[in-house]
């Protein structure tokens, strides 16, 4: 038996939603970048995987709604890992990008983002069902 807790799956989804649009990189003259500007691609699945969640959330489908939400967290670690490797690994040249990685920075919009992963882990518990 999947057991959701309502408001942390709520509060998951919104911060979610919110954060792709929070600063996600330090990029020296233009200012800071949220994650459309960082890699369109990376912002739209996100917000794919995040709108299948919320979709599965909404129509009761509990059993998808936990594998989405594993998803979600996994393609946390997969885009953050990728935006760390592009900023240092961006031109392929050492010079070039150890300069880069030097003026570009990860921002605070990371944590908001793996806040509302953790809730959306947090909002589902499954129970061993007692048979009688």
């Amino acid at each position: 038996m999947i057991i959701i807790r309502k408001s942390f799956a709520l509060s998951g989804l919104i911060i979610c939603l919110l954060a792709g649009m929070l600063p996600m990189l330090k990029v020296p003259i233009k200012g800071n970048w949220n994650l459309y500007q960082t890699d369109v691609l990376l912002f739209f699945i996100t917000y794919m995987i995040i709108g299948i969640t919320g979709l599965f959330f909404f129509i009761r489908q509990l059993v998808g709604y936990r594998w989405m939400t594993l998803i979600a967290a996994g393609w946390y670690i997969i885009s953050i890992t990728a935006v760390f490797f592009k900023i240092n690994n961006y031109f392929g040249w050492g010079f070039a990008d150890h300069l880069l990685s030097r003026s570009l920075h990860m921002r605070w919009g990371w944590i908001v983002y793996l806040i509302g992963i953790v809730l959306l882990l947090l909002s589902v518990k499954k129970l061993k069902q007692i048979e009688e």
